[in-house]
């Protein structure tokens, strides 16, 4: 999701890149709030007398809301565990139908005449573009006898993929999605090259979808072959040592559509094995465990080509491990056989690399900050297991590669900021530590194979800086490859301030949080944006993104990011302490988040904007219910609204390691609790009333069906209808050929930065706008 629920292995509702309503292990990402950029030349405009007439302007466009009447099925109830739950809404769970479409029309136009029929649209959507229109680059990777590298040069919808023979050498275009669609919106979801280099296996998305459609490339010609392997969802290519073909995971034919605007369960996922040149029809089959139609393959060949490692997972978290063995150049014409050396899923296992039948791998089995282990195939019960790298006290082992032979690359967090070193695969002793600021790293790329690595460093203010680094010269520190630089005229990090603070939640629990804001002399209150996810695992490190700097710009504000529980910040210990029955551990966190900035004179409720995607929709949804006293406005994101229903619909039931599960007792009352569709009120008095409220989805998302949106609105509607003291606007838009969030086009994406900022200062109260 996360924007939330992001799955590329692992669905989640996601944050960034997977596929759930959180992170992934794949579902694993850096969320991001917006997408942060810097300042520009701008003219101040003091609006007194103009911001007077701004807010009388939107006060009297309140007045004039008329919702759509969402039609009530009062027939629909559902018994959980004793307790009747109507479900008046469910005819929205059916994105064909003419009444639901009819339905999604109806908030169209209201919500886009509010937000797009103004002048103050066409300025931020200006602003923005400028801002975005600056080249972006990918780290250098090398796969056989050529680098390659992706670059936007500002505003493409999509980024490209560069060739080169050499890194100062000639780059030239090698795969561009721009060319595939007039509008931007098939994208490059995910690539792997065989190991020699002479092939791509990539895969494309249309419109947003998790779907995937896969195509191989020569390397040398840049050709296509003429396969295509369709089906595919959640899956990874995994290259055979002789560089032959690859294994994927695909999904059964399924009635109706499968592109994304489907609700549909994702089941029985079966691996398989293509032969490049050959017709999918052709494809082996190799692995099917038919008896648990949940589970999905994460899959990766060894190193040294002998395994195929089996990384099984039903949820968002913890995993088994199964493997069989290979033999390179040998044709693989069946079901392999298939052995076991974890059975229960209760730990999380990343390949790291092997020596032989020594494998090695990131876990936080008995380590909940992770730790790197090695389990001899040949001899593999528990008890046998050895220790390399032991878990560290407070740090968290967020990932591990093996790079030139015998080294490992460790990146921890330490206190919410990325720390990068080296370690020995022979001894686990520290070889050397990367000096790197506050900050995260973004992107990384090197080989077992190759002595070179690249790493892109962001932080708050910077958009990234590439450093180059060669173990074949230890003694030479890491060389800055390449700077990220803004466009922009006037940005000065210098004139920003970054600060790290605690804050005590409900529960006496210290939260951490960064803070964003312009140098000032003195703390008044000013706009804030307070942007928060809290789940899955996933943390929210300090990296770069345009719209949060273009708030800050604008408004002279203030951006807040609270690292609350749910996360991955503080290891599996912060992950439990915000998931299952401690869930509301989560919400609490981001009210006294609220409640501190507010105290310590940062802003005000009437300057004070929260947001949040996938399960930060969720986030955001309960929140307003819980506390509408504490917020101004609100933006809620490809949300999960309905947390009786949501492990119904395609990869939903995978967030039942997060959310519970409903068909239990204990979870139910849980959920219950707190689900943004069965909470919502009618303001009595105006604490009760709801802060402006944007809800926003798309018809393609196959993460977090847009139903979930569609049906929170209808239900705070007509909750607010006839309530004397709701004025602010409670608003959905429902956007056209997009999806969760990965992939969009920087059009797309401009556009709904653009509805934000706008939505904002129509809902804020602002005294500065810089445009």
């Amino acid at each position: 999701m996360g924007t939330g629920l992001d799955l590329k292995a692992r669905p989640g509702p996601d944050p960034n890149k997977s596929f759930w309503p959180g992170p992934q292990r794949q579902c694993k990402f850096i969320v991001r709030a917006l997408n942060l950029l810097g300042t520009a030349s701008k003219r101040t405009l003091s609006i007194n007398t103009g911001m007077a007439q701004q807010t009388a302007n939107v006060k009297s466009i309140k007045e004039k809301f008329v919702y759509p009447v969402a039609r009530k099925d009062t027939t629909i109830e559902d018994d959980f565990h004793g307790v009747k739950v109507q479900d008046v809404y469910r005819w929205l769970e059916d994105p064909d139908s003419a009444e639901t479409q009819k339905y999604v029309d109806g908030q169209n136009n209201i919500s886009q005449p509010f937000l797009e029929n103004c002048e103050q649209w066409k300025k931020v959507n200006n602003k923005l573009t400028k801002l975005w229109n600056y080249p972006k680059y990918g780290c250098p990777m090398q796969y056989g006898k050529y680098y390659y590298f992706f670059m936007n040069t500002g505003l493409q919808n999509q980024s490209v993929m560069y060739q080169q023979d050499s890194l100062d050498g000639e780059s030239k275009v090698f795969l561009d999605p721009n060319s595939l669609s007039e509008d931007g919106t098939i994208a490059l979801s995910q690539k792997s090259f065989s190991d020699d280099g002479n092939y791509m296996a990539y895969g494309l998305s249309e419109s947003g979808s998790d779907w995937i459609k896969i195509r191989i490339r020569n390397t040398d010609t840049g050709k296509d072959f003429d396969e295509i392997l369709e089906k595919v969802k959640f899956s990874d290519i995994s290259w055979t040592k002789d560089n032959r073909g690859f294994f994927y995971g695909r999904y059964p034919d399924q009635g109706g559509k499968t592109d994304g605007s489907e609700t549909q369960q994702n089941q029985n996922q079966k691996l398989y094995y293509h032969l490049i040149g050959e017709s999918q029809d052709k494809d082996v089959l190799v692995v099917q465990i038919p008896k648990e139609p949940s589970w999905r393959f994460q899959t990766v060949v060894s190193d040294c080509g002998k395994y195929l490692i089996l990384a099984i997972v039903k949820d968002c978290r913890d995993n088994i491990i199964y493997y069989a063995d290979l033999v390179p150049g040998e044709d693989i014409k069946s079901e392999l056989n298939v052995k076991v050396i974890v059975d229960k899923f209760e730990s999380d296992y990343d390949y790291v690399t092997n020596e032989g039948s020594k494998v090695y791998f990131r876990t936080n089995k008995n380590a909940p900050n992770y730790r790197i282990i090695c389990i001899d195939f040949e001899n593999p019960a528990e008890e046998n297991w050895e220790t390399l790298i032991p878990e560290h006290e407070k740090d968290v082992l967020d990932w591990a590669k093996c790079v030139n032979e015998d080294k490992i690359l460790l990146c921890y967090i330490r206190d919410v900021k990325t720390i990068l070193q080296a370690n020995s695969l022979q001894t686990g002793k520290l070889i050397r530590e990367f000096d790197l600021d506050i900050g995260t790293i973004v992107g990384t790329s090197g080989k077992k194979k190759y002595s070179e690595i690249f790493y892109n460093f962001s932080s708050f203010l910077n958009p990234g800086t590439i450093y180059h680094y060669d173990f074949k010269t230890p003694d030479e520190p890491p060389k800055v490859f390449r700077e990220i630089e803004l466009n922009l005229e006037g940005f000065k990090r210098d004139d920003y301030t970054v600060e790290q603070i605690f804050y005590s939640s409900k529960d006496g629990t210290k939260v951490p949080m960064f803070i964003i804001r312009k140098k000032r002399d003195t703390i008044k209150p000013r706009p804030c944006l307070l942007y928060g996810y809290g789940g899955f695992n996933i943390s929210m490190l300090p990296s770069f993104g345009l719209t949060g700097l273009m708030f800050v710009d604008t408004f002279d504000g203030v951006l807040a990011y609270p690292n609350i529980r749910g996360g991955g910040e503080y290891g599996e210990k912060w992950h439990n302490g915000g998931r299952l029955l401690n869930k509301q551990n989560v919400f609490d966190d981001f009210q006294c988040a609220a409640e501190y900035l507010i105290k310590s004179n940062y802003t005000s409720k009437d300057r004070l904007a929260i947001q949040g995607g996938s399960n930060g929709g969720l986030l955001v949804g309960a929140c307003i219910n819980q506390r509408p006293d504490l917020f101004g406005a609100a933006v809620a994101q490809v949300g999960v609204m309905d947390m009786l229903r949501f492990h119904k619909f395609t990869i939903g039931h995978a967030w039942c390691s997060d959310y519970g599960n409903p068909s239990e007792k204990e979870h139910f009352e849980n959920l219950y609790k707190f689900s943004p569709l069965h909470n919502v009120h009618t303001p009595k008095n105006e604490s009760k009333e709801y802060p402006s409220t944007l809800i926003l989805t798309a018809d393609h998302d196959d993460r977090v069906s847009p139903l979930h949106s569609l049906k929170f609105a209808a239900a705070l509607q007509d909750a607010v209808r006839e309530s004397e003291v709701q004025k602010n606007p409670v608003l959905l838009r429902v956007y056209k050929k997009a999806g969760h969030g990965a992939g969009k086009p920087t059009s797309k994406r401009i556009e709904e930065a653009t509805d934000i900022v706008t939505f904002m200062i129509k809902s804020l109260n602002v005294d500065v706008i810089n445009l």
